[in-house]
């Protein structure tokens, strides 16, 4: 018996829908490990050790974001997986934030794609957009800096 796609995909979304971090199938000739990202998922500036409620970061439904301050008041959301970057929630609507929009903790600023999932990454700070570093429907990888917003 091979692993389908929708076994997987199912176990994927068990998976974010639980507290598990790992998450193992075995069959007669194949194994499956699943694994979500790092539980410390924010990484305060060189030499800092700033607390997350500091940093105006919420922990969303499944897990938390990644937001890096890379200077006084300014931060980096990274992604938080690998996969497909979407500024919008559909190919033909308006994308969820441009530079210079202001954004409240919790508002969706993209989507990333993986497995024919789709998630939507939030904004763990109130901000003003600064850049957005990744282009349109190309993949991204973990960590990879997706915005710069500075803290307004």
């Amino acid at each position: 018996m091979s692993v389908k796609l929708e076994d997987v995909q199912i176990l994927i979304q068990a998976l974010q829908d639980s507290d598990l971090v790992e998450l193992a199938w075995e069959t007669n000739d194949s194994r499956l490990v699943l694994k979500k990202a790092a539980a410390c998922a924010i990484s305060p500036a060189p030499g800092e050790a700033l607390p997350a409620d500091q940093l105006g970061v919420q922990e969303s439904g499944h897990e938390q974001e990644r937001a890096e301050e890379v200077e006084e008041g300014r931060f980096t959301i990274l992604a938080p997986m690998v996969g497909t970057f979407y500024r919008a929630p559909a190919p033909d609507a308006e994308p969820y934030v441009q530079v210079g929009s202001i954004v409240e903790i919790g508002q969706p600023l993209c989507i990333i794609e993986a497995m024919k999932l789709m998630n939507e990454i939030e904004s763990e700070v109130r901000g003003r957009v600064l850049e957005i570093l990744a282009e349109n429907a190309q993949p991204v990888e973990y960590g990879q800096p997706l915005f710069v917003i500075e803290q307004v």
